[in-house]
């Protein structure tokens, strides 16, 4: 009899979820007589996918993001030593070029000078040469002038010996040359 019993209950159990052909009537996931077993089942089902999930998927999740962190903060340490080398190095490059700025200047400034310097020579060697010349060329034209005024009082002399000659007087060569001197000299 406990067959039956269990075979009617199932039955009528059965009954109530399911029609005479044994098709669900309704959705069967709503049916009240398999809550409790669904209930059970969805239970073990996420106790199972939890223990996965704390077991397995979790700490490799937690690992890649310790290490994205990690690398992230990597990085942004890299970053900062980077962007310190750059500001160093540029404050380097400011350096040398104001060294190089002051160096070309003072290089200017002693070329200037030794240009100045060896200009001022070659000036007071030009104005000793040019001096030196200028005191030749006077004493040439010194020697000219004396030779040409030499020269005039021999024509002069000869002029007037002769001008006393033609107008038939006999010429004193000591009386014409003090009248050629006296004359000359003003």
């Amino acid at each position: 009899m406990a067959t039956e019993t269990d075979s009617h209950g199932a039955a009528e159990a059965a009954s109530v979820c399911v029609d005479s052909h044994g098709g669900a009537i309704g959705m069967p996931q709503l049916c009240g007589d398999w809550m409790g077993n669904q209930i059970f089942w969805l239970i073990v089902t996420l106790v199972v996918i939890f223990l996965i999930l704390s077991r397995v998927a979790l700490p490799r999740i937690a690992a890649i993001l310790a290490e994205r962190q990690g690398t992230i903060t990597n990085d942004l340490a890299e970053a900062e030593n980077l962007k310190a080398r750059a500001v160093e190095a540029e404050e380097a490059y400011n350096q040398a070029l104001a060294d190089a700025r002051s160096e070309a200047l003072r290089i200017a400034a002693e070329a200037k000078a030794e240009i100045q310097g060896e200009l001022n020579d070659a000036i007071e060697k030009a104005d000793a040469e040019i001096g030196a010349r200028a005191a030749e060329s006077e004493k040439a034209i010194a020697e000219i002038r004396a030779g040409a005024l030499e020269s005039i009082r021999e024509v002069a002399t000869d002029t007037a010996t002769e001008i006393v000659g033609a107008l038939g007087g006999t010429a004193d060569a000591d009386a014409v040359t003090g009248a050629v001197q006296s004359r000359m000299k003003g």
